[in-house]
């Protein structure tokens, strides 16, 4: 099992396989380095070099009770980076992995980064505020905060509806993905869960976004129940400078496992674009 020991003394568990171009993928809340199953084995078998870490208290790295916050799980990804001596790589993100990301390349990326991908991306911002007035009411994060520290075993069973999209009509439920999803998610640490959702929903990227000089893909379906489209990647491809988005109507929240063919598709068109 490969591990990398930060220099605050956390233990990070990450996968690297292949040779090539350095694809470096982030997962979102509350899951692990797993979640990019169908992306990992498509790109290693396209050549690239693909790269996955579970985040600081998720999925297999130490549960560490500090550092659930954006700056630091940026600062993380750029050790690891260096510890692997990565160079010329794409950045995929999604969901809280985006916001990684956006504040890895804009803090941390200057001559290592070749691209970015924001996929279902937190990005600029989600919470409701004086700034953000279409926003997402502070009362939702609550509530996940309080299933979270309360409920989490049968509250990680029901998120995966609007998660996937399952809860519309006609859609096709798969139990797997399913269950799959409350592993990832109950081999984490509810410390760093519980406060991660403040860091999902409260950090924002606008300058972050605006910083970014390379070509950055915004992805998110139309459909996304979790993190809503109009008020987020919408809004993020309009800040970047050199972005590019695409829309998928009726597609869910977890769309890089429901619709990995579509999804990897778009993903090799833009690597080699």
């Amino acid at each position: 099992m490969s591990t990398l020991t930060l220099k605050d003394g956390t233990e990070i568990y990450y996968k690297d396989w292949g040779k090539g171009q350095p694809v470096f993928f982030h997962h979102g809340w509350p899951l692990s380095s797993d979640d990019w199953d169908a992306q990992m084995f498509f790109f290693l078998e396209q050549g690239y070099r693909v790269i996955a870490h579970d985040r600081r208290g998720h999925g297999r790295s130490e549960q560490t009770p500090y550092g659930h916050d954006m700056d630091t799980y940026a600062s993380d990804v750029a050790e690891i980076v260096e510890a692997l001596d990565l160079k010329d790589v794409i950045h995929v993100g999604h969901s809280t992995g985006g916001g990684e990301v956006i504040r890895y390349v804009a803090k941390h990326g200057n001559g290592r980064v070749a691209k970015a991908v924001l996929v279902s991306a937190v990005t600029p911002i989600m919470v409701q505020n004086e700034n953000n007035p279409n926003g997402v009411p502070i009362s939702v994060f609550d509530d996940i905060r309080n299933n979270t520290a309360k409920h989490r075993q049968q509250f990680f069973i029901d998120i995966t509806l609007p998660f996937y999209g399952y809860n519309r009509e006609g859609a096709k439920v798969s139990e797997g993905i399913q269950r799959n999803w409350w592993r990832q998610g109950m081999s984490g640490s509810i410390k760093a869960h519980y406060d991660c959702v403040k860091a999902f929903s409260e950090t924002d990227f606008t300058e972050d976004l605006k910083s970014v000089e390379v070509p950055v893909l915004v992805m998110h379906g139309e459909d996304d129940q979790i993190v809503p489209f109009e008020t987020t990647g919408k809004v993020a491809a309009t800040l970047l400078k050199n972005g590019k988005l695409i829309s998928y109507p009726g597609f869910p929240h977890g769309m890089p496992t429901t619709e990995a063919e579509t999804i990897n598709r778009d993903l090799l068109e833009f690597f080699k674009s």
